[in-house]
Formats: C-alpha cells, structure tokens, sequence
C-alpha cells in the first residue's frame, strides 16, 4: 500500500504577522510581501509532486493555494474547513504580549477555542486526510496554530520545540502508513533565510 503525504504549507505574510497580532478567524489579506513569499513556494514546489491542493477558507490561504497553484501549476485548491485557524475568539487583534496580559494561561478566551478543541480539530483534519485520500500526496495550506498543533500531533509532541514559530510560506510533510510521523520538518520560509 502507498503511504499518504500531507504538506502543511503556512499562508504567506499579513500586516497582522508583522505586528505580530493574533488573526485567528479575522480574514486578514495578504500583503505585497506574503504574495512575493507564494510566488517564490509556487516556483520551488513541484506541482508534478502533489496530487491534491486543500485550503483553509481564510483568504491569506485560498490567496496563498491560488497563487501556488498557478506557479507550480497544480489543479485549483479544494476549501477544507478543518484547515482553519485556531479561533483566538475576543483576544482576535490583540498582540501577543496583549493576549499574555489579557488573558493569562489557563484563562478562557471568550468565544475562543481551546487548545483541546483545536487538537481534536486537528487530528479529525488527519484523520480526514489518511481515509480520503489514501495513497495521494496532499498539499494542504493552513495557519501557524493549526499547523503548530497537527504537527505536535504527528510527531508526539516532538515537534515543534517550545517557542519555534513557522515562518510564513514554510513547508513541513507528514507521512502516512500506520499512523502520521513527520517526514521533513521545516518551519523555515520556502526560500528565505533560515531564521524568521
């Protein structure tokens, strides 16, 4: 039996990354640099590669899919509701150190979701993948929360180390027999340098 891949790419960067505010569900577009940043993973991706491109509905994502799959010319990106950002509910907009001050560890976010919920999200996304489509080689591009914890999840707790961010437009692959494992665990930008 063939192994099933899944790529988890990040959307490309928004004013919100740079500010560092949390986006959650907020459908914040991309800027001029999160489009250079698709572009360039749309060249260095080789569509002969994935079967299948899924997305988050949140248009960092549908924009960053659309223009992969132009560059790299992939078939047009299928909408995967399970790939969505983790809610951040009222604390949506603020800054991190904004959210940490808000909103202590172990506070509920009103509105928001939780990290359980957003584990069992993430491993329905997982399941979702191996049952339908066994054997392919998904693109799936989805947000730094999501991707963070599907990842935690494949690896079993391994990845990502405590405080490492996914650079935007960065590729990681998990690989599916069994169970998920990580095949290539890369949280750097496609392209860029090394630390971001």
């Amino acid at each position: 039996m063939t192994n099933t891949v899944l790529g988890l790419l990040r959307h490309g960067q928004t004013d919100w990354n740079i500010d560092f505010r949390l986006q959650g569900t907020t459908d914040i577009e991309l800027n001029q640099i999160g489009i250079d940043q698709a572009k360039r993973a749309g060249k260095l991706i080789v569509g002969s590669e994935w079967d299948v491109l899924l997305s988050s509905p949140l248009s960092r994502a549908l924009d960053t899919a659309r223009i992969v799959a132009a560059a790299a010319e992939l078939p047009a990106p299928i909408i995967e509701p399970l790939l969505l950002e983790r809610a951040f509910g009222a604390a949506e907009g603020l800054t991190y150190a904004e959210y940490r001050e808000q909103f202590p560890e172990g506070m509920v976010v009103p509105d928001g979701e939780t990290i359980p919920e957003l584990a069992a999200r993430a491993a329905r996304l997982l399941e979702h993948i191996a049952a339908t489509y066994p054997g392919q080689r998904v693109l799936a591009v989805s947000h730094g929360a999501f991707i963070r914890k599907a990842i935690k999840l494949a690896s079993d707790g391994k990845f990502p180390p405590d405080g490492e961010r996914f650079g935007n437009a960065s590729l990681s692959t998990l690989i599916h027999s069994t169970r998920w494992n990580i095949l290539d665990y890369a949280p750097h930008t496609l392209g860029g340098p090394k630390a971001d």
